[in-house]
């Protein structure tokens, strides 16, 4: 951990980047890296302090996790949420809290906890390891932190986390009948509903014993193939519960919800899934038809 106060270079010049805490957050960041021997790199997750929108673009280059100058492109890429680089606040940041000013640093503190011991339920980030906190107040101080698990042979002894197995064939699982269905109506499409949605779609789901079955949906040649353990590197994967597969497939909630209700997690281009609502939509009414014919 280190902390530091408002340097000379913050009120030298016309700078407004500096008079709102960069050049303070970047020395204690560097100074923080090279205590603990890390590089922004091993970082997954981070909790910062995101007062106001441009303070959050400020920070995300004062702190290392993207060059300087170039913050909007780190977050055009989505390097800045779930199936990004970084996942930063997790928790929804000090807006969702309503910025208590004594208790935010204590809230980052917990959700970083809750995310390296696998705690943090819908939110959390897969593979956490190391975690990067940043709090400021102006006229000024900062204070930046890294975390890491301790005792990791003791992780998850307690919380009741399921450990899944890959599964080698698609029997036994809710949707395999569904995906059958969805594959013949995508070869009767005679609409070019596929050409509108160009990608190549991951479907992992996991049941209740925590088998696990992936399925690759390649929408990026002809009319799509879907096959299961597929070998295709997917654009977005999402990542669903057995039993709520079919109401995800069949259009009764919309990805976007499903995500926010944690019923699905999201890994990828997040952009494809906001697209992905007309697809599913259309998809579900060919299910339906096909269905009531069989």
């Amino acid at each position: 951990m280190e902390m530091a106060t408002d340097l000379p270079s913050t009120f030298l010049g016309k700078s407004h980047m500096k008079i709102v805490g960069y050049d303070m957050t970047k020395h204690a960041a560097d100074k923080l890296y090279r205590k603990a021997n890390k590089n922004p790199s091993d970082v997954q997750v981070v909790e910062l302090h995101d007062c106001f929108s441009a303070n959050e673009l400020i920070t995300y280059e004062a702190l290392g996790l993207c060059p300087p100058g170039k913050a909007g492109e780190f977050i055009d890429r989505g390097d800045n949420t779930y199936g990004g680089k970084y996942v930063v606040n997790p928790s929804g940041g000090l807006i969702s809290k309503g910025h208590p000013l004594g208790a935010t640093g204590l809230a980052q503190c917990a959700e970083l906890c809750w995310q390296l011991r696998g705690e943090a339920g819908p939110r959390q980030v897969p593979g956490a390891k190391v975690a990067l906190q940043h709090n400021i107040g102006l006229g000024g101080a900062v204070i930046v932190a890294l975390y890491q698990l301790g005792f990791p042979e003791y992780r998850n002894r307690s919380v009741g986390v399921r450990r899944t197995a890959a599964a080698v064939s698609d029997e036994g699982f809710t949707v395999t009948p569904y995906l059958k269905i969805l594959q013949q109506a995508m070869d009767d499409d005679e609409d070019g509903l596929i050409e509108n949605h160009r990608a190549i779609y991951g479907l992992k789901v996991v049941k209740a014993n925590g088998d696990t079955g992936t399925w690759i949906i390649n929408c990026k040649t002809g009319k799509g193939k879907i096959e299961f353990n597929g070998k295709d590197k997917a654009d977005i994967t999402f990542i669903v519960k057995d039993s709520d597969v079919v109401e995800l497939l069949m259009g009764k909630i919309p990805p976007q919800k499903a995500f926010f209700q944690g019923k699905v997690k999201i890994q990828g281009n997040i952009g494809l899934a906001m697209k992905l609502t007309e697809l599913q939509r259309t998809a579900a009414n060919k299910i339906e038809t096909l269905r009531a014919k069989l």
